[in-house]
């Protein structure tokens, strides 16, 4: 979803102006995608505790999801704090497959006004989060566009000139209040102190102005809400009206001449013609004042037309709370280092929200582009769910072509340190020869592209002992010494012509089942950790045959010689 701090922006720069009482709110426990009971109460025009906007049950038919324009026109606009998140990853895939499905055109800009949080890092991990991802994009950041520049930073002009027609028109007006004044008017005419701003600079005369300016205050600019309703038909949760009074007239700029959120990213979606805005349910507080403002900016001939808004239901994690971006499980590049690949990774949070049909779970991009339609997301909230991506992802890696597993996969050997290159052409030839016989073992067991090492290092490592691992220890029971010395004795005396799959296994079950007596956990268990100090591995007799004789018999006398 878009940046979640574009709410506490907003109401970050409203408490330090007065705006106090503007707060987002929880939207999960009060509806579903059809029906939206009251979620707060409507107080009088000036003041909010929390939310304060109302939202009336509708029926059946006053609930109606509007039709997509003809050339939809999307954007992607995240704020470059921190390292790149699932629910950002998913407001993008959302937006992108709209895009791409009613063959419209994606926008990528940045929300970089934040001098203090934004950073340059992440900026470039966003734009190397969504070229990994595959996520194209058709104008804005390292692609251009009619309506650059597309980062908010380099259109502080652009704000200003559309701030300074919006106060000449009236639609904004000064505001000399501070937070501190707000909370004693209210406590005055007792109000919850923090009850929010009450409207008082609305119609403050040039002389008050002049007073104020006079003791060295600068004006914040706020929005003049009109005293009506505001409904629009969202696209995922259908018709939702604020009553009127419950929004308060919010800050655009600061005093210090700082453009806001509420002014820069409806200034923005209005001159890159942004038909259709899909953003997290977090920023459906936003909405009544967007509209407000985008009514304002027609009048002004900034917009040509009002933008269809959809909001996304929000991201789940542990404990029925909102996935938080510093949850290990939201951060995208963890999972792409764990060995997630975007097809899975882009499959399961497609799944957040959307579905291609009620019994089928696992679907290509492709597949999705074809079916997405945005009007067909839930409006109920979205679990993540580590161990049902890690299946998907799984899925995706037994559908790759084997030689495109390989290559995907040599990065992470590179990096656990079994292989000499991070790439297929770089590797020596036994590690390719040995990568190759194994493939077909090793790609149907794996999960993640982080687990190949643990599948593959023993077949690549010419050692003659690998110390097990704890928990291969315990598989090894009292029989383990006989049992290694028979296998020593029968496969020492095979011939390297014959050294082959099928003439180990059976070689091995005849001297150790049949003439051994030895039931086959007991028999194969000290021979499997021998050949690969592990517990799980690819199929035995597979992986000796791949090792070849004389790595083999080394690997049962060593690990013979450490009982």
């Amino acid at each position: 979803m878009e940046q979640s701090r574009r709410t506490s922006k907003e109401n970050g720069a409203s408490d330090t102006l007065g705006n106090v009482g503007v707060r987002s709110y929880a939207l999960s426990d009060v509806i579903n995608a059809t029906v939206w009971r009251k979620a707060s109460r409507c107080v009088g025009m000036g003041g909010t505790s929390g939310l304060r906007g109302t939202m009336e049950s509708m029926t059946e038919a006053e609930n109606t999801k509007p039709e997509l324009p003809e050339n939809v026109r999307v954007r992607f606009c995240p704020s470059p704090t921190g390292i790149p998140h699932v629910g950002m990853v998913r407001t993008a895939l959302f937006n992108w497959a709209e895009a791409r499905h009613t063959k419209g055109t994606f926008v990528f800009r940045i929300e970089d006004t934040d001098a203090q949080r934004d950073s340059e890092e992440s900026y470039n991990q966003i734009i190397e989060a969504l070229n990994w991802l595959g996520i194209d994009w058709d104008e804005g950041i390292n692609v251009g566009g009619p309506d650059g520049p597309y980062r908010q930073s380099e259109r502080g002009d652009i704000y200003k000139d559309v701030a300074a027609k919006l106060l000449e028109a009236g639609y904004a007006y000064e505001s000399f209040s501070t937070p501190e004044e707000i909370e004693a008017r209210n406590v005055a005419a007792g109000r919850p102190k923090a009850f929010g701003y009450d409207g008082y600079d609305r119609n403050l005369t040039e002389e008050q102005k002049a007073a104020f300016r006079a003791e060295g205050r600068k004006p914040a600019l706020r929005i003049r809400m009109p005293d009506e309703d505001i409904a629009f038909d969202d696209l995922i949760r259908g018709r939702i009206e604020f009553k009127a009074g419950s929004v308060p007239d919010y800050v655009i700029v600061r005093p210090n001449g700082d453009p806001l959120y509420t002014l820069t990213n409806p200034v923005d979606d209005a001159m890159m013609n942004i038909n259709v805005v899909l953003r997290g349910e977090d920023l459906l507080s936003s909405t009544p004042r967007q509209i407000v403002l985008y009514r304002y900016l027609i009048e002004l001939g900034v917009a040509k037309e009002m933008p269809l808004f959809g909001h996304m239901p929000y991201v789940m994690g542990q404990g029925n709370k909102k996935l938080s971006k510093r949850d290990p499980e939201s951060n995208l590049f963890l999972h792409r280092d764990n060995g997630f690949i975007r097809e899975g990774l882009l499959n399961y949070l497609a799944l957040l929200g959307w579905s291609i049909a009620a019994d089928r779970d696992v679907f290509s991009m492709e597949e999705m582009i074809e079916k997405f339609d945005v009007r067909d997301v839930k409006a109920n909230p979205a679990r993540f769910d580590i161990d049902k991506a890690i299946s998907i992802n799984a899925e995706h890696i037994r559908m790759l072509e084997p030689q495109d597993f390989l290559n995907r996969a040599v990065p992470y050997l590179n990096r656990d340190g079994v292989v000499s290159a991070d790439s297929w052409d770089a590797l020596t030839d036994r590690e390719r020869e040995v990568l190759s016989a194994s493939v077909d073992l090793v790609q149907p067991r794996v999960r993640l592209l982080g687990e190949v090492a643990g599948m593959v290092g023993s077949l690549l490592s010419t050692e003659g002992y690998i110390e097990p691992d704890d928990d291969a220890k315990k598989q090894l029971k009292d029989s383990a010494p006989a049992v290694l010395d028979a296998a020593i004795a029968a496969l020492s005396a095979v011939d390297e012509a014959d050294w082959k799959t099928d003439f180990l296994h059976e070689t091995l079950n005849k001297a150790l089942i049949e003439d051994g007596g030895y039931k086959p956990r007991l028999a194969f268990g000290p021979v499997r950790v021998a050949m690969s100090g592990r517990r799980v591995s690819p199929p035995l007799f597979e992986s000796m045959e791949i090792v070849g004789k004389e790595i083999a018999v080394a690997r049962l006398r060593g690990l013979r010689e450490h009982l």
